[in-house]
């Protein structure tokens, strides 16, 4: 019975950390605004990022206001090539989804906890609106932004993120 408890004590010290409900990843984790040391507008376009690519140093902390001046809901996604695909499954497999138009959707609409959107990595701005999203940059990884809205990412809906 005490290596069952130790075996499952150790199990959960093994998961992935948690802070305020969000994952932290080993680029980074979710940071509060006012730990910003630095502020970048993102904009979305249909189906564009401006800027194309962004760089940050490690140890950072980045505040990402991002703009959705497309006729779509999109999101910003930070994460690497393996973790936007399953996010695109998750995206894919929500109930009652149109492929490439979620306009009446929002965060508290998708159900934390089966798509991503509680992990404090994505924000998801429908057209016209705008969301912020900070994160501490801890190491340098190959880490992308995307929008992985069904097709979005497929269509070029995608930039590369150098931590320095």
């Amino acid at each position: 019975m005490k290596h069952l408890i130790l075996a499952a004590t150790l199990a959960v010290a093994s998961l992935p950390v948690f802070a305020d409900g969000a994952k932290t990843f080993g680029f980074g984790e979710p940071a509060p605004a006012s730990k910003a040391t630095r502020t970048v507008d993102v904009v979305l376009k249909d189906i564009a990022f401006e800027p194309k690519s962004l760089q940050v140093k490690a140890g950072e902390t980045v505040r990402f206001v991002v703009i959705n001046e497309g006729k779509l809901a999109h999101e910003f996604n930070l994460g690497d090539k393996a973790m936007h695909v399953e996010h695109q499954k998750e995206m894919a497999a929500m109930a009652g989804m149109d492929h490439g138009n979620m306009a009446g959707m929002d965060h508290s609409q998708m159900g934390h906890g089966d798509n991503g959107h509680d992990q404090g990595n994505t924000v998801l701005v429908q057209p016209g609106q705008r969301a912020e999203l900070t994160w501490t940059f801890r190491k340098s990884a190959p880490i992308e932004f995307a929008c992985n809205v069904p097709g979005h990412y497929q269509a070029g809906m995608v930039g590369q993120l150098t931590i320095e």
